[in-house]
């Protein structure tokens, strides 16, 4: 087989099509990514409930936030969607060249949104607006100010991690465009993929107007 051809892919034997492997793994995503609700869902509401008992201090402590780069990186991720979006029709396609082409442009959206949050935390670190008892800012005077803090590092750095494992899966499934392995016929990882990415990015748009714009 030439280098030019695409593999071709077998359902595996306990299906009966590749319609019913496909629809088994979507419904194992839409699961998998209800759980991920629950997880994120459990910090929304102690967000929630945290803000009605001290909405002053979450008033004066959310002006410490960068907007600016919040909001840089909400039209990052926004962007990132779109070549996801892009990627995986360009496979249903059979588009492999554009589907590269858009899966890099994902992978360099995602890294432009760490390094805007490497800088925005580096600027925390040194202004002390750090979780609990790290926390050693001295403008901030209300004792109850590490606990927006330690909301704010959790909700984000979560959000970052799952960023840091959408790269990952990102590039396996680029690594596996390149070698000819999805066609019109096969293209679930690419799609199921793309779902996990939108919900990343569908977080943040959650967690930008919490943090940055309602405070």
């Amino acid at each position: 087989m030439s280098i030019e051809e695409t593999t071709v892919h077998h359902h595996a034997h306990h299906f009966a099509s590749a319609d019913d492997e496909f629809e088994a793994a979507k419904q194992g995503m839409w699961i998998f990514l209800v759980t991920e609700v629950l997880m994120f869902g459990g910090l929304f509401v102690a967000y929630a409930i945290f803000r009605g008992l001290y909405p002053e201090m979450f008033h004066a402590a959310h002006q410490h936030l960068a907007v600016n780069m919040g909001a840089t990186n909400t039209v990052v991720l926004i962007t990132s969607s779109l070549t996801m979006a892009l990627a995986v029709s360009s496979t249903q396609k059979g588009k492999r060249d554009h589907a590269i082409i858009y899966l890099v442009l994902t992978l360099l959206a995602a890294c432009c949104f760490l390094v805007i949050k490497y800088f925005e935390y580096t600027h925390k670190f040194h202004d002390g607006l750090l979780p609990g008892g790290l926390f050693t800012n001295t403008e901030l005077k209300d004792p109850k100010s590490p606990l927006f803090f330690s909301l704010y590092f959790m909700m984000t750095g979560l959000h970052g991690i799952h960023v840091l494992i959408g790269m990952g899966v990102i590039t396996w499934i680029l690594r596996r465009t390149v070698r000819h392995e999805f066609s019109p016929g096969y293209y679930t990882p690419v799609e199921l993929v793309g779902f996990y990415w939108h919900f990343v990015d569908l977080v943040w748009i959650y967690l930008f107007p919490l943090l940055y714009l309602v405070g």
